[in-house]
């Protein structure tokens, strides 16, 4: 586990606009509760409280990454009119102590869905 500091920064702070997650024209998630994680020099990250999204169009998969700073990540695929897109949602079901505030949260990749930010 490593602690995040000068040399690898990362902030969450609450979002506070509206954030419509869309796969295929299907509206998957809507919250006004998102976080946003800014980690080091990589784009910001969305995480959309998991009771904003609708879960039955999800489905768990094996895949699992580890974050050194975050903990290990599992997946998800949406699955939506007859389509699956595959590994398209990450969380850090126990994250570590300093990213806790994630738990609970999902993340979605950019380029399988898209994410719109709204006045809330």
């Amino acid at each position: 586990m490593k602690l995040p500091g000068p040399d690898h920064p990362i902030a969450i702070t609450v979002n506070p606009r509206r954030v419509r997650v869309i796969a295929d024209g299907v509206v998957i998630a809507d919250t006004t509760h998102a976080l946003t994680l800014k980690e080091a020099s990589y784009p910001a990250v969305q995480y959309v409280p998991r009771e904003d999204v609708k879960m039955d169009l999800m489905k768990k998969t094996e895949r699992v990454t580890h974050c050194p700073y975050k903990g290990d990540a599992s997946y998800f695929s949406i699955v939506s009119g007859g389509k699956t897109l595959d590994n398209a949602i990450w969380t850090y079901e126990t994250p570590f102590p300093a990213m806790a505030e994630i738990s609970g949260h999902l993340a979605f990749y950019p380029d399988k869905v898209k994410i719109e930010e709204v006045a809330a």
